[in-house]
Order: structure tokens, then C-alpha cells, then sequence
């Protein structure tokens, strides 16, 4: 028997799941699609490739599948929020087969596509949207839809909102949202700013956590290098040789140093695509789509990529910089090892990022394994005098040059050469990804 039924979900959803080879449920929709389906409000927590989309998607489809009559015009039945393009289309893809031969019309709103096409398809009102933040204020002033008579709120990666700066979109989002709704908040980790969107957004939430905060997958085998910054590319090409049929997603920090990486790969003979914030909406589809068609091997991507990517052929995870934001290194090694499949996560790591592993490896509650070279050591500056400036950041170096080799069994790589930053670099705003 399809344990799904159990739960009480409605038979036409049961017997889809069921053509589709679901047939039982993972821990976080085990524990909160019941909750869902009684009316909480719902918090879930989760690692990423867990199934989160079905914890909300089912019992929303569910309950919509119980409300007659057609949504009226320009009015959301339901709305879902999520922080990506990438995401938003992945959540939608993943509910299209469940109301196939209904009359429960899903529509997606993201930022890079046409928005006159999308003010046209709202004038027939809406049972399900996907939407991200950005896109749906700039829609909600042109008056082309109405939150006024929205039943349910599903905030999905709700945590990258908060670290995407989407937080007073929130605000004003919600506060067009009636006070008697349903809402669902989804999140890999939990942020102390996270609790106080929960009070916020959630009337005595329903609590589910099925996995510590930072807890990578356990399939995911890591490891790390410590190499200086000019022989990382070296470095990645000589590992990427070992495996060129394979997939691989490669993470940069920015735009620009991603499209020069991307370069570099193809003047080495790969077939290669890159994703991020300055790419347009059908860029970025046609690159994923090659991608998962193996048209390309490797992608190399920003962390637009890090949430909403479900390629379960992505074998490899690349690190090539490590992230400003510790929980974003858990999101991309989460992109490999999906559905039960192994996986590796290599980390580079330069002597200025020392204090990012450092703060990767505390949320983590792990030491990721060494592969080749030696931790750079940090030294601690004396403080300047007071009233100039204040106390200097810290920075890294080289412990000991002899035994940082950057490579395994290649004389070429020489982390230890060149002069490294004493200082850490200013890092200023972040770069929209």
C-alpha cells in the first residue's frame, strides 16, 4: 500500500504518486504533511535533497483540490515564495505532474522574463504561484494581481532569502496577505534572524526538524586542499581529468571571476556553462538544460545555483571559492549525492579564506578531511592604537611552505610561492549573485 494514503491524501494525489514510483515518504513529509493537512501552521527543517517541496506541495495541493469554483480574476489561491529563478522553476516542475487532468492551474512570476506576458496570465486568476520576491512587488505595484483572498504562504530556502536581503520584501508581501491563511515556512538551516520571521509569519507553528542545522548529507564524501589562489585552476583542471565524462558543478564567489574561470576550463578543452546574477532568464535555462542533458560538463555558477539546482547525475561538487556565508557551503555540496546517489565535495582553500573555514567547519560541527597541503596558519595583528582605525582584521599565511604542496604528486603547484596576504580583504558588500 502506498503509505501516502495513510496520511490522508486525497486518492487522485495517492494514485499519481503512485504511477510516478513514490510510494513512501521521506522524514520530513512524514512528520509534516499531517501537520499540514489538519491546517497548522508549519515550520520545517531540513538538509537540501530531502523532499521538502512534496512536505508542502502535497497537503497545499491537497486542500486546494477541496475548494470549488475558479480562483477569481487576479487573485492568488495560494502563493509560494522562493529566492531563485532556478528554484521557483524546479517547484513548479515538480507540481505540474501532480495536477495533470485538474483543473489546479500552477504559475510561476521570476525576475528576467517577460513581465507584460506575465500580467496577461494573471488577469485569469491563479490557484498556485510560484513567485520570487523581487518579481512579485514590481507586479503587485502595477496592480496586476491581488493577495487579498490568498488561503496559504509557503516560504521555501526561506534562509537564503533572509541572506539575499529580501527581508523587507517579506515584510511587505505579508503584510498584503490576509491574517486567517495557512503558512509553511522551509529552511535547511535556522538563522537567528529565522525565529523572528517564524513569530512573525507563523501563528503557533508545528515544528519539524528531521536534521541538525548544517548537517551535510551522508553520502557526500569531502575533502579539501589548501592551495594558493593563482594555482587553484591548475589544480581543478588536473581533478576534473580524472573524471571529464562526469558532471561537475563548480562554485565561484563572483560573477566576474566565474565567467574568467569558465574561460580558462574551455581554453582547456571543456565544454563548459556558467550561471549567475548577470545572466538573463533564458541564458540561465538554456545553460542548466545543457547541463542536465550532459551537453556540458561542467557549470560553473555563483550561489544563484546553490539552492534549487536538482540534477541527481551531478556527481561532483567543487568549492573552487569558499563562500562569505558558512550555510551556503552546505547548500552546494548538496547539490551532489541526490536521490541516494554518492557524491564528492572538494573544497580549495587559499590563505586569505582561512577564516571562512574556519566558520564552514564550526556550523558544519565537523573537520573536513585534508587531501593535500597543510592549514595556513593565522596570525593575530597587535591592535593598532585607538582612534586610528581600530584593531587590524586578521589575515593568513603560509605555516609551513615546504609541506603545502598543491597538488598530489605535481611539483608544479606551489601554494607556499608568492607573497600571501597578512590581511584579509575587506569584503565589502556582497555581490548580488
Amino acid at each position: 500500500m502506498n503509505l501516502f494514503a495513510e496520511m490522508g491524501l486525497p486518492a487522485p494525489l495517492v494514485k499519481k504518486l503512485t504511477a510516478m514510483g513514490i510510494e513512501e515518504p521521506t522524514p520530513i513529509q512524514t512528520h509534516a504533511i499531517p501537520y499540514a493537512l489538519d491546517g497548522n501552521d508549519v515550520m520545517g527543517l531540513a538538509q537540501t535533497g530531502t523532499g521538502k517541496t512534496a512536505a508542502f506541495g502535497l497537503p497545499l495541493l491537497a486542500q486546494l483540490m477541496e475548494m470549488r469554483g475558479k480562483p477569481e480574476p487576479k487573485t492568488v489561491r495560494s502563493l509560494i515564495l522562493a529566492p531563485t529563478r532556478e528554484l521557483a522553476g524546479q517547484i513548479r516542475d515538480a507540481l505540474l505532474p501532480l495536477v495533470k487532468d485538474t483543473p489546479i492551474k500552477i504559475g510561476v512570476v521570476v525576475g528576467g522574463a517577460s513581465i507584460n506576458a506575465q500580467i496577461k496570465r494573471l488577469e485569469r486568476g491563479t490557484d498556485v504561484l510560484v513567485a520570487t520576491p523581487g518579481r512579485l512587488l514590481d507586479l503587485l505595484d502595477r496592480r496586476a494581481l491581488r493577495l487579498d483572498s490568498t488561503r496559504f504562504l509557503v516560504l521555501d530556502e526561506a534562509d537564503q532569502m533572509l541572506d539575499l536581503g529580501f527581508i523587507h520584501a517579506l515584510r511587505k508581501i505579508a503584510g498584503l496577505l490576509p491574517a486567517e491563511r495557512q503558512t509553511m515556512l522551509f529552511s535547511a538551516t535556522m538563522p537567528k534572524q529565522m525565529e523572528e520571521i517564524a513569530a512573525s509569519y507563523l501563528t503557533h507553528p508545528k515544528r519539524v526538524q528531521v536534521s541538525l542545522p548544517g548537517k551535510a548529507v551522508d553520502k557526500i564524501e569531502q575533502s579539501i586542499h589548501f592551495i594558493s589562489k593563482a594555482e587553484k585552476p591548475n589544480l581543478l583542471i588536473e581533478l576534473l581529468d580524472k573524471h571529464r565524462e562526469e558532471l561537475a558543478l563548480v562554485f565561484g564567489r563572483t560573477k566576474h571571476g566565474s565567467d574568467k574561470l569558465a574561460k580558462k576550463l574551455q581554453e582547456a578543452g571543456y565544454s563548459v556553462a556558467t550561471i549567475h546574477g548577470n545572466k538573463s532568464q533564458g541564458q540561465r535555462e538554456r545553460a542548466l538544460k545543457a547541463f542536465r542533458d550532459g551537453q556540458v560538463k561542467v557549470l560553473v555558477a555563483t550561489d544563484v545555483a546553490a539552492r534549487g539546482l536538482d540534477i541527481p547525475d551531478v556527481k561532483h561538487v567543487y568549492n573552487f571559492d569558499l563562500p562569505n556565508v558558512p550555510e551556503n557551503y552546505v547548500h552546494r555540496i548538496g547539490r551532489t549525492a541526490r536521490a541516494g546517489r554518492d557524491g564528492m565535495a572538494v573544497a580549495f582553500c587559499a590563505p586569505d579564506e582561512m577564516g571562512e573555514l574556519k566558520d564552514i567547519q564550526k556550523v558544519m560541527g565537523i573537520s573536513i578531511p585534508v587531501a593535500s597541503g597543510r592549514p595556513w596558519e593565522r596570525i593575530e595583528e597587535p591592535a593598532k592604537p585607538k582612534g586610528r582605525g581600530g584593531p587590524r582584521r586578521r589575515g593568513g599565511k603560509p605555516g609551513h611552505t615546504a609541506g603545502n604542496a598543491g597538488s598530489p604528486g605535481n611539483a608544479n603547484h606551489k601554494p607556499g610561492g608568492g607573497r600571501p596576504n597578512r590581511r584579509r580583504r575587506n569584503k565589502g558588500p556582497r555581490q548580488a549573485a
